[in-house]
């Protein structure tokens, strides 16, 4: 891996431990739609698509409903993720210093996706924001829009961060070395491990002090 000039990070379980959230969001807003309890696994299974997907899975025949509770309900539960992993403020603010260029893409819709940024006051920081779809994952064409906008030509100063055996996929397919973040009570380790990404960190600190020495070096 060469120096570093772009840094793509995933949103939930990477910037902020948000995955209860978003449960608690679809389960307040589908249940009593569907008339019915859901598993935690059940919801994750429908994860992908962006969460107009997930609602599309849960409650197909209350979809808009669902869409404008779920917003309504991941908005009014925040609080329950008030701040994002600790170290990650100072290490976007170092990353800026040094002139790496930030981009986010999530598998979140364009809604919550603001939300959070608004929430957390992250939005001035990144350079490109890829959400996700209904219709499906798009990760990777949301990485190739990043390299086309920010104009990359090698791949290879480039890295992904996320916290989904779904992202190092993605990331591959994308062409670009992609960061394990195991830092997330809620991320499978061992899952991401066996995957072999480029790296894997279980602390943010870790990961901010390698990539110090990347740019140091």
């Amino acid at each position: 891996m060469e120096q570093l000039s772009t840094v793509i990070f995933d949103l939930d379980g990477t910037l902020a431990n948000t995955l209860p959230l978003c449960i608690r969001a679809f389960r307040a807003s589908v249940e009593p739609l569907a008339n019915r309890v859901f598993s935690d696994s059940e919801i994750i299974a429908t994860f992908g698509p962006s969460e107009e997907g997930t609602i599309m899975a849960l409650a197909p025949d209350h979809y808009e409903q669902g869409v404008e509770r779920y917003l309504r309900y991941y908005e009014e539960f925040h609080t329950m993720c008030p701040t994002v992993f600790e170290g990650i403020p100072a290490l976007l603010d170092m990353l800026k210093r040094q002139h790496v260029a930030l981009a986010l893409v999530t598998g979140k819709g364009p809604i919550s996706t603001r939300i959070s940024l608004e929430y957390f006051g992250l939005n001035s920081y990144f350079d490109v924001i890829e959400t996700g779809s209904p219709a499906g994952p798009v990760k990777v064409r949301g990485i190739k829009r990043v390299l086309e906008a920010l104009e990359i030509k090698d791949k290879e100063t480039v890295i992904y961060v996320g916290d989904a055996p779904s992202d190092i996929s993605a990331s591959r397919e994308a062409g670009v070395p992609v960061i394990a973040a195991a830092w997330a009570d809620t991320t499978d380790a061992e899952a991401l491990k066996a995957m072999n990404p480029d790296g894997i960190f279980y602390s943010v600190g870790d990961f901010s002090a390698w990539v110090e020495r990347k740019l140091a070096g």
